[in-house]
C-alpha cells in the first residue's frame, strides 16, 4: 500500500536550523534537564547530541542551550531563549502544516466574574503576549462543549460549566495560521483556582470596562457579549 509522507525543516534566511530530530534533541532536553539524558533516551551518543546543538547554536547565532555547574541546580542542562524560540517555531510550523487546507474547528470561551473576564496571556505564536479569550482546537472525538471546558481547564486551571451558546465566529483572516471557525460559548465557574497553563503564559480576571487589546477576533466577540448581556 502506498503511504505519502512529507519531512519538515525550519530555515530562516536560506540557513538550515532544525528538523524532527533536532526538534526531538531539545525537547528531550526540555523535559529532562540532562543532555546525556536526553541524549541516551533518543539513542544516540552524547558526542553526536553535542554536535548537533552546536550546528544549531552556529546557525540562529548563539547558544541553544545552557548548563549550571554550581549550586543545587548543578549539571542541569535547559534550553536558551534561543532555543526554545526555535523549537516553538518548528513545532508551531508544523501545526501549521497540518491544519492547511481547513477551515478548522475551534472554542473559545467568556467566563465572567463580578463584572470582570477571564482573559490569558498567550505564550506562543500568532499574537504571542498578547491577551485572549480562552480556548482551542477541538480535537477528534469531542464535541465543541467539551473541548472548550478543556480547553479553559488546560490554560486556567479552573473548572467551569457551559451556560449557553455565544456565537459563532468564521472570518477567514481571524487567524493568521489559517481559517478557523469558532464556536464561542459562555462558561460558570464550578471551581478550582486561576493559573496560567499549556498555551498560555498567565490568566487573570479583567474588568470589563478596561480590557487590554485582545488577539485574534476576541475584541469583537467581547463586545458582542456585552451588547447581548445589556439587551
Amino acid at each position: 500500500m502506498y503511504r505519502l509522507g512529507f519531512k519538515a525543516w525550519l530555515e530562516e534566511d536560506g540557513k538550515f536550523i532544525l528538523s524532527e530530530g533536532r526538534a526531538a534533541l531539545l525537547r528531550a532536553i526540555e523535559k529532562r534537564r540532562s543532555l546525556r539524558e536526553a541524549a541516551k533516551e533518543l539513542g544516540i551518543s552524547y558526542r553526536h547530541a553535542w554536535a548537533m546543538l552546536q550546528k544549531m547554536g552556529l546557525a540562529v547565532g548563539e547558544p541553544v542551550i545552557t548548563s549550571r555547574r554550581g549550586g543545587k541546580d548543578r549539571g542541569r542542562t535547559t534550553l536558551t531563549g534561543a532555543g526554545e524560540h526555535a523549537l516553538r517555531a518548528y513545532d508551531s510550523e508544523l501545526r501549521r502544516m497540518g491544519r492547511m487546507g481547513g477551515p478548522w474547528l475551534t472554542v473559545d470561551a467568556v467566563v465572567e466574574r463580578d463584572g470582570a473576564i477571564l482573559l490569558v496571556r498567550r505564550g506562543r505564536y500568532p499574537f504571542e503576549g498578547m491577551q485572549a479569550l480562552p480556548g482551542g482546537f477541538v480535537e477528534a472525538g469531542e464535541t465543541v462543549e467539551e473541548a472548550v471546558v478543556r480547553e479553559v481547564r488546560e490554560e486556567t486551571g479552573l473548572r467551569t460549566r457551559v451556560v449557553r451558546l455565544l456565537g459563532v465566529y468564521s472570518d477567514p483572516e481571524r487567524d493568521p495560521r489559517g481559517h478557523t471557525v469558532s464556536v464561542v460559548f459562555e462558561l460558570s465557574v464550578a471551581g478550582g483556582k486561576v493559573a496560567g497553563g499549556d498555551d498560555a503564559a498567565e490568566a487573570a480576571f479583567f474588568d470589563m470596562g478596561r480590557l487590554p487589546p485582545l488577539a485574534f477576533d476576541h475584541q469583537q466577540v467581547v463586545s458582542d457579549y456585552i451588547k447581548a448581556r445589556r439587551g
